[in-house]
């Protein structure tokens, strides 16, 4: 072997040794971060996530996607021989709309705590949670409001109050778009919780501007190349748990010193449970869903617009914007909250939602 050569392998050698090191250092700083905050004290430890029982039903759409949807209620938890049934009496419903990559249980305080007085209707939206992929189906944001039309048509026989988180809302202002009727009568009070009426595609991310651009000029085709292999992608997720707990915590939960690392690891098992694939299928409809001129339609009933100030996913500035088109709305913005508000301040949500069924005074 030359000396020319044997300094080439020298060099390279060291190359692989400094990368092998600082993979080594990223991986142990990772356990590092990660094991600190799960030693933390976790007053959610007990908590019964994904446990809540009620009684399931399958709506079948009008295009053939099998819906998962859960009734709950004082009444849905007694036996028939002390007057148990679906709660048909109960003079309002409240319909909780969950949000992108997450299902029904993302609702577990609110559902939890509104069923004790109140008939609850959640339901996991097409290709999430348990209802059924939409394979070769519509997963337009117009289609998620039809699919809200049906769900009122069979679970809500009086008025209701419609609850969205994030993509949930985005379906409750699709109703109204498309179903502006039902506004006033049936549907009495709306709350539009962490969502946005349009321009998704101008968020920073909470990153600086050129990098915000730049990941947004990469992100359809970054997205729809992930989707193409989504099989192959699912199969590694789980191989990036720490990682995804990382990410999920900083996303969803902001810079919260004290949120729950129990709570952490049940929003990421919900964004895990969602295929690549339908990540990929609705990305493009949120990207560019606007449905600012519809908003109008919700006048005619008392509105909650909630918001963390530390949202970077659908921030403050969306939710004034909808305030502005809602003048008789309640505007709430919740102090160092960020994203998945309904599980990070429960009881500031469910409040809000009291405050507006009280509103709504059926």
């Amino acid at each position: 072997m030359t000396t020319t050569t044997r300094r080439r392998f020298g060099i390279a050698g060291a190359l692989v040794g400094a990368a092998s090191a600082g993979i080594a250092a990223a991986a142990m700083a990772k356990r590092y971060a990660v094991g600190r905050i799960r030693l933390r004290p976790d007053l959610e430890a007990s908590e019964p996530f994904g446990e809540l029982g009620g009684s399931s039903h399958t709506l079948i759409t009008s295009d053939g996607v099998a819906l998962h949807v859960e009734v709950d209620g004082p009444k849905e938890r007694r036996p028939p021989e002390e007057g148990g049934d679906d709660g048909h009496d109960a003079p309002l419903t409240v319909v909780l709309c969950h949000g992108y990559c997450l299902s029904l249980e993302s609702w577990h305080y609110q559902r939890r705590d509104l069923r004790e007085h109140h008939r609850v209707v959640v339901w996991d939206q097409r290709s999430h949670g348990r209802s059924q992929r939409a394979v070769s189906g519509d997963t337009s944001i117009d289609r998620l409001g039809d699919d809200l039309a049906e769900v009122l048509d069979q679970f809500v026989p009086g008025p209701c109050v419609l609850v969205g988180h994030s993509m949930g809302g985005m379906t409750i202002m699709a109703l109204a778009d498309r179903h502006p009727e039902l506004f006033g009568d049936r549907v009495r009070g709306v709350a539009l919780i962490a969502t946005s009426a349009g321009k998704l595609a101008e968020l920073t991310l909470g990153l600086p501007a050129l990098v915000s651009k730049a990941v947004h000029k990469v992100a359809p085709t970054t997205v729809s190349m992930l989707g193409r292999r989504g099989s192959l992608v699912d199969r590694t997720r789980h191989a990036g748990s720490d990682i995804a707990f990382l990410l999920t915590r900083y996303m969803a939960f902001g810079d919260s010193k004290n949120v729950s690392p129990t709570l952490v690891d049940f929003a990421e098992s919900m964004i895990r449970a969602t295929p690549t694939e339908v990540v990929a299928d609705f990305y493009p409809a949120l990207m560019n869903h606007d449905k600012l001129s519809a908003l109008h339609v919700l006048d005619p009933v008392p509105t909650a617009i909630m918001v963390g100030d530390q949202d970077w996913l659908t921030p403050p500035d969306h939710s004034r914007a909808m305030a502005e088109a809602l003048p008789k709305a309640q505007f709430i913005e919740v102090p160092d909250t960020s994203h998945l508000i309904q599980l990070e301040r429960p009881g500031a949500v469910t409040d809000a939602l009291r405050d507006l069924i009280k509103r709504v005074g059926v």
